[in-house]
């Protein structure tokens, strides 16, 4: 698990970062955000990553990453901003890396695989689901799909069912920040697991076809457009 901070006055610029971190799956983020540097600092907290804009009204980037290294030495800090003649100051607070807005998914990837190299990266996280079999921990890159069926959820893996006990709409939501989409409302898709789509159906890895709803079919394609633009991205590919 890695703990970031991501702290910009924007609101647009805020959303989109998170939606980029959402879509990032070599380690698993938990994120707070702050709109100001002042709430940063009064929330106390530690980070492994801070995600910094310096253009911010009240308490700039530079001043709160004075700061924050004044107490915290090993914080990776990573300036996001629209000002290019800043970057002598980031070098000043030790910046861990200094990215131009718009931000590029692949250059985010790039900055954040750099941290995990240098050792924050822990195991996939283990998920915990309460099952009619019994109490079930499983890591997300292990879980093909959910579907709905019969007043229940299914969960599958490559070899295993469960049964839980669960509304999908609720899982729909806790399982976006693994990587996850709903091709149809009564499934949830493991982007990792999509081997192709044809038409309305969506065949996983293990062969197996789930429906592509024409209501879902735009937003689904384009949540899995974004998750292989990040993958190549993070792989080094051109496009």
């Amino acid at each position: 698990m890695i703990r970031i901070a991501v702290c910009d006055d924007d609101e647009r610029m805020l959303e989109q970062t998170l939606k980029l971190l959402k879509r990032y799956r070599k380690a698993h983020l938990v994120t707070d955000v702050y709109t100001s540097g002042e709430a940063l600092l009064t929330a106390g907290k530690t980070y492994d990553i801070v995600l910094l804009d310096i253009d911010m009204d009240g308490l700039n980037g530079i001043e709160t990453a004075r700061r924050i290294r004044e107490t915290d030495k090993e914080v990776k800090l990573i300036y996001i901003t629209n000002y290019s003649d800043y970057t002598i100051f980031a070098f000043k607070v030790h910046a861990f890396a200094y990215l131009l807005k718009p931000l590029k998914a692949e250059e985010l990837y790039a900055q954040l695989d750099e941290a995990c190299a240098y050792g924050l990266v822990m195991p996939e996280p283990e998920l915990e689901f309460q099952a009619k079999e019994g109490i079930v921990h499983i890591v997300p890159s292990d879980i093909l799909c959910f579907e709905y069926l019969n007043r229940q959820v299914l969960m599958r893996s490559a070899g295993q069912i469960w049964h839980l006990k669960r509304r999908i709409t609720e899982l729909a939501g806790e399982m976006e920040g693994y990587g996850f989409a709903v091709p149809h409302k009564s499934f949830i898709v493991n982007l990792y697991a999509v081997q192709r789509i044809h038409g309305y159906d969506v065949t996983l890895t293990d062969g197996s076809v789930v429906p592509l709803s024409q209501k879902k079919s735009a937003q689904f394609r384009r949540a899995l457009n974004e998750y292989l633009a990040g993958e190549r991205g993070r792989m080094g590919w051109n496009s």
